[in-house]
């Protein structure tokens, strides 16, 4: 077995895929895919503010579960469905990342293949701080 470690967030999965929500290789961690999905159901948010907050809220416990915080994530891309507003995005973002020198980068990419009812959806990398 390699150096990777996959985890899992109880209550998250990608339906029937085989993929786990974050990996880890050493300091290095990346997530899959993070819907706005509750994790008390399993069911997106209606609104495109809700499927941010839950989205967000996602973002910070698979971070966690991986042995990092939000302060650790380098970047962060997010798949839009065309002729929605970032406005939601943002408005968590600032919470979550409030000091624009120490935030992670950041890319929108506008997706209309994203699944279902899905209109947003991130992904991350982080990097675990050495000692």
């Amino acid at each position: 077995m390699g150096q990777r470690k996959s985890f899992e967030v109880e209550g998250y999965g990608h339906g029937a895929n085989p993929i786990p929500a974050v990996a880890r290789i050493g300091s290095f961690i990346a997530s899959g895919g993070i819907s706005g999905r509750s994790l008390a159901n399993g069911k997106l948010a209606e609104s495109l503010d809700g499927q941010c907050k839950l989205m967000f809220e996602l973002m910070k416990i698979i971070a966690e579960t991986a042995g990092v915080t939000t302060d650790e994530i380098l970047k962060v891309t997010i798949y839009l469905r065309s002729g929605l507003s970032r406005d939601p995005i943002n408005q968590q973002w600032v919470q979550y990342f409030p000091e624009l020198e120490n935030c992670p980068v950041r890319h929108v990419l506008i997706n209309d293949n994203l699944p279902d009812k899905m209109l947003v959806q991130c992904e991350f990398m982080a990097v675990a701080p050495s000692g």
